[in-house]
């Protein structure tokens, strides 16, 4: 599922960059031609997974190692999901490009609306029908069907900024080419960050089952916290591709300017929220005192990273909107590959104790805030070297064949 989302991914950037830029400089024709041309593109991509995925759901699930007791349930709910990807894939890049064009209410209130609709169906699914994880699955993949829709319909009917026509659905060598160059890069750095999250994942478990649930609860929380820097990130980047599309770079450098101030100023009252209200917030997932302690202090490490993280979001975003996305794939392959993982296994190998034979948890921590800090360094330094400035398609886009 994960690898099926770094394709969606991948094809979503790279859509959104292209839109974004296209529509700043209202080059309608290949606007229309470019989403055209993601959508047939995001349409074979579901089929292939589709084709090689469902025959194949049963021995990938042996190369996982799923226990004999829950196979059955696993294939059957793995089958429905891949079952579903073309409305998975099709929600991805659809609201993908919807954000581009400067509409991200509509996938967020279809997201919300749908979620609901998800909600009903898995309780008459499955306390209803008892259909078990196969009602789980199918109510999944009908409500992101749903979405997927809905947000089509949306995009057709704003036919005053792009057309959506036969014409505008044949692939584009060109327009292809520049889409996966584009958006690949974020494909790769989310699967490197996935298969690292094993390794990570597999020295919390040699720590011990409280390490195991502080983990989870402490990066549940983080994910929350995370969503303000994640917004402004994808938002810079769309601001700044349609006004590089629109040719005015003065809006881009006050405008990034802006959101890097909002955004630091939004990372510390989170970081003075995490830091007063961190007990509490531990205390929803868990009520033992010692895995509250060690999850406060696990906070506690992360706190100062938010505001790294702000740094790294607003000047990749940045990078990103104007069409540099390698410098992103290599500053996060060399922060998780180079510098987390290596970081947190020493760090932990130098921390083992009789309390922690494995190592103390704070390698899990200490090693995700030096990576984030130096990833905002890494950024800010490419930002500065102003390369990105150079990477518009306008400039390029000479007339498209098919």
């Amino acid at each position: 599922i994960n690898l099926l989302l770094v394709l969606f991914i991948a094809i979503s950037t790279g859509a959104g960059i292209m839109v974004a830029q296209y529509y700043g400089a209202k080059a309608k024709e290949l606007l229309s031609r470019s989403i055209g041309n993601a959508m047939i593109l995001v349409l074979i991509s579901s089929l292939g997974v589709m084709a090689v995925g469902i025959p194949l759901a049963g021995s990938l699930l042996k190369l996982t190692k799923t226990p004999v007791e829950t196979f059955g349930m696993a294939r059957s709910y793995l089958t429905i999901i891949l079952s579903g990807v073309v409305g998975v894939g099709f929600y991805n890049i659809v609201s993908g490009i919807l954000r581009g064009l400067g509409n991200s209410v509509f996938p967020l209130l279809t997201l919300l609306l749908t979620s609901c609709l998800n909600i009903v169906l898995d309780i008459w699914f499955v306390a209803g029908l008892d259909m078990g994880v196969a009602g789980a699955a199918l109510a999944t993949i009908i409500s992101v069907a749903v979405s997927a829709v809905l947000c089509i319909i949306k995009l057709c009917r704003m036919k005053e900024v792009v057309k959506i026509d036969a014409a505008n659905l044949v692939p584009c060598k060109k327009l292809t080419g520049q889409l996966l160059r584009l958006g690949l890069p974020a494909g790769v750095t989310q699967a490197v960050f996935s298969m690292s999250m094993v390794f990570v994942q597999a020295l919390a478990n040699s720590m011990g089952y409280q390490v195991v649930t502080c983990t989870t609860a402490v990066m549940r929380i983080d994910g929350f916290a995370m969503m303000p820097n994640f917004t402004f990130g994808m938002a810079i980047g769309t601001f700044v591709g349609q006004n590089i599309g629109a040719d005015r770079m003065d809006r881009v450098n006050q405008g990034s300017r802006d959101i890097l101030k909002i955004s630091l100023t939004t990372s510390f009252v989170l970081v003075a929220l995490l830091l007063l209200f961190g007990k509490d917030l531990i205390r929803m997932f868990t009520t033992t005192e010692d895995i509250i302690s060690l999850g406060v202090r696990q906070i506690r490490i992360l706190a100062a990273g938010y505001v790294a993280m702000a740094i790294s979001q607003v000047f990749g975003g940045i990078m990103r909107g104007a069409g540099d996305t390698m410098p992103s794939m290599w500053i996060s392959m060399f922060i998780t590959v180079a510098v987390r993982v290596p970081l947190a296994y020493l760090w932990a190998w130098l921390t083992r104790s009789q309390a922690y034979p494995a190592g103390s948890p704070d390698a899990l921590f200490f090693s995700l805030l030096i990576s984030w800090v130096i990833g905002a360094a890494a950024n800010y330094l490419w930002y500065r070297r102003g390369t990105w400035r150079e990477k518009s398609l306008i400039p390029s886009s000479a007339p498209l064949t098919a």
